[in-house]
């Protein structure tokens, strides 16, 4: 590998990686920490392992300033990747699904796409309209929540409600759909953050349909029309949550406790920067930790 590819990152010696995927992935008081809570207890490690490798992913493309590092890093990820399936990781995170995961190289496939969908990122940063948006999302939350519903299932194993198989192992049928519908969330209540970060994942189309320019949400500028395009921009990722959790059988609904917490959270959201009247381009709106609890442990 060359030595380019490894500045990036800092050499790990004698990490605990369980405890620092736990602080990557879900520190006390996040959605993401009450919603790994409500899985089984065999199960949370690696999906604990899968969060702190999606925010890992995340970090290198959405909190770097230099394109060019947010490439390098992505280039380490990708040979690290190939290391894991290898059996070599050397970062703590793949460290622990290497130990965790029930077939690493059936995960592959999807794993490089996971990284393909944040390199994203790195290639645009605004959107034509939804069906381009949409490939996205689809790479990204679409993925990222097959992998969690695969490493959720009782004994590791393929669920017997599948669709066709896509990245080389197959996914429940319900979660790609679920996990679309968690981004769409995600993106409702980042739109100000994202926008100051210079990314906007409200399609051009939409925007020009409701008459507001990014600059309107670079500069924060609040507008009837805003509010009208942030609750189109709400109503789809609420509709699209609704049917995606309706979707999940009630067989699985035991086993994929993380996931059916994070869609009640992510509606729970929905529905306060609703009340709020859509502010979300000068702050970020959050539940608190009680209303996380309370959500996360009820869902199922």
């Amino acid at each position: 590998m060359p030595c380019s590819l490894r500045l990036p990152f800092p050499t790990f010696h004698a990490v605990n990686f369980d405890e620092y995927c736990q602080q990557k992935a879900a520190p006390p008081g996040s959605s993401a920490y009450y919603a790994l809570r409500q899985a089984p207890a065999a199960s949370q490690p690696r999906l604990t392992a899968l969060f702190a490798l999606r925010r890992e992913f995340e970090e290198t493309v959405k909190e770097v300033s230099d394109p060019a590092i947010g490439r390098t890093k992505l280039a380490w990820w990708q040979n690290e990747l190939g290391a894991l399936a290898a059996g070599s990781p050397t970062h703590p995170v793949a460290k622990a699904l290497a130990a965790s995961l029930p077939d690493v190289k059936a995960e592959y496939p999807a794993l490089q796409t996971l990284l393909g969908g944040f390199e994203m990122d790195l290639d645009q940063a605004r959107y034509l309209d939804y069906p381009n948006l949409r490939r996205y999302v689809q790479a990204v939350g679409g993925t990222f929540a097959a992998l969690v519903a695969r490493a959720a299932s009782t004994n590791g194993s393929t669920s017997a409600h599948t669709s066709a198989p896509t990245d080389g192992a197959q996914a429940p049928g319900w979660s790609t759909p679920l996990g679309e519908a968690l981004l769409l969330a995600q993106l409702v209540a980042e739109t100000g953050n994202d926008a100051r970060h210079g990314r906007i994942y409200i399609p051009i189309d939409e925007m020009q349909r409701f008459s507001v320019t990014a600059a309107d949400l670079i500069n924060r500028k609040y507008s009837d029309a805003f509010t009208e395009l942030m609750r189109f921009q709400t109503k789809r990722a609420r509709d699209a949550l609704h049917s995606a959790l309706a979707a999940v059988p009630r067989s699985e609904r035991r086993s994929q406790r993380t996931l059916l917490a994070q869609g009640a959270l992510a509606g729970a959201l929905l529905d306060e920067i609703e009340r709020d009247g859509y502010h979300v381009l000068h702050q970020r709106i959050a539940l608190t930790p009680v209303r996380k609890l309370w959500i996360a442990w009820r869902a199922k």
